[in-house]
């Protein structure tokens, strides 16, 4: 009777050894189904926000994107520039700047701030007022920022069409530099712009 009840015992101890390690073997290929599946979810969750993002960026219409570029880098290029958006930078040709009233326009030119015997780049700006620090001043450089489209009339060069323009003002110290070495102030004495010299409505462009 003794040995019975031993194997009896043995059994029901190799029973539950064996179930223990069978909920071991569970737990743990459950374990990493888990894990496998939690990275799969991550990889998936990222390449969907990257997609998408891709997506928002190409979608985005040209009007909304703005280039900046140099003057050197517009003039020769309008016809890969296209109607993109262009911030270009530069600086005031002297004796350019002109005003017409009515309908007020002004128009000048800007050239290469580096390499000032490149090709200046014409901009028209429909606006009746300027920036105070936008001024033709004898014997001082006006560095100048305009933003708008290139557009073309008739033959003529492609000119930029400018939306908002904007003239670097000097700080106190620049200007006292530039002071000593034989410069003007943008509030100084200006000198004088043609006015009304530019064609009316239907008087040509």
């Amino acid at each position: 009777m003794s040995n019975l009840d031993d194997e009896l015992k043995r059994a029901v101890e190799d029973s539950e050894a064996t179930a223990t390690a069978a909920d071991a073997t569970v737990s743990a290929d459950t374990g990493e189904g888990n894990h496998s599946k939690r990275n799969l979810g991550l990889l998936i969750t990222l390449l969907v926000m990257g997609g998408a993002i891709v997506s928002f960026v190409l979608g985005q219409e040209s009007d909304e994107l703005v280039y900046s570029k140099q003057v050197e880098d517009v003039v020769g290029a309008e016809e890969q520039l296209g109607e993109r958006n262009l911030r270009v930078q530069g600086v005031l040709v002297h004796g350019t700047l002109v005003k017409r009233d009515e309908p007020c326009e002004y128009r000048f030119k800007l050239r290469s701030k580096d390499q000032p015997t490149k090709p200046a780049l014409e901009v028209r700006y429909a606006a009746c007022i300027v920036p105070d620090t936008f001024r033709d001043v004898k014997g001082m450089d006006v560095e100048v920022t305009a933003e708008g489209k290139l557009a073309a009339a008739g033959d003529a060069p492609k000119y930029l069409e400018a939306k908002q323009i904007f003239a670097k003002c000097p700080s106190k110290y620049e200007m006292q530099q530039r002071q000593a070495a034989g410069e003007q102030a943008p509030h100084g004495e200006v000198a004088p712009s043609p006015m009304d010299t530019l064609p009316g409505p239907g008087q040509g462009s």
